[in-house]
């Protein structure tokens, strides 16, 4: 049974690449760290008496089934949504949403013409991710970005190791063949952290 203490150290350790992992998957990043403080209070509430080796994996599943949770609530206020804006559209005049609120700035200190390459790629990168089949893009995600090996992968995704690896060889090749078409290719699978 862990204390107290090393719950505290696994979440303070955890929280800033659980919040990445979320921004990516839902692109909100009010709605990730309202995610991702979730799923850490689930594993508190929950499964504080387990044994600290068992949080990594714990937390994990925890995590994706909340992003979960996210995305059925969405696309049901989506649908409302968009059944619901035929009524009102146009009587305001005003949205609440500017599209100018979602792009991402990051400062990483490197000029202008750098950081804007870089965003570029990595947008195509993301369209390319949408493009592929979610069990492939989970797959891809744990295993390249969240380091985890073929059997913790396995594990959290409820599969066998083969299908692991099945899915992640063919989200690289996808990936390597959209992103080839736009000439990115194998160096912006790199910067995926992935290897073809």
């Amino acid at each position: 049974m862990a204390s107290s203490q090393e719950l505290s150290d696994f979440l303070r350790d955890v929280e800033r690449r659980a919040f990445k992992q979320t921004v990516y998957a839902v692109r909100d990043d009010h709605a990730a760290l309202d995610i991702v403080q979730d799923a850490m209070l689930k594993l508190a509430e929950k499964y504080a008496d387990k044994p600290a080796a068992e949080y990594p994996m714990l937390f994990q599943r925890i995590l994706q089934n909340t992003m979960r949770d996210y995305w059925r609530r969405q696309k049901v206020r989506n649908l409302w949504t968009t059944l619901l804006s035929s009524f009102g559209a146009g009587q305001d005049g005003e949205e609440d949403h500017d599209p100018l609120d979602s792009i991402d700035v990051e400062d990483e200190g490197t000029n202008p013409a750098t950081q804007l390459e870089r965003s570029q790629t990595l947008q195509m990168i993301e369209k390319a991710l949408e493009k592929l089949p979610a069990r492939q893009r989970e797959a891809f995600v744990l295993r390249y970005w969240e380091d985890m090996d073929v059997a913790e992968t396995a594990e959290m995704m409820g599969c066998s190791q083969g299908s692991v690896k099945t899915h992640c060889s063919r989200a690289v090749h996808t990936l390597a063949a959209l992103l080839e078409k736009q000439g990115l290719g194998t160096r912006a699978l790199s910067q995926l952290g992935a290897e073809s």
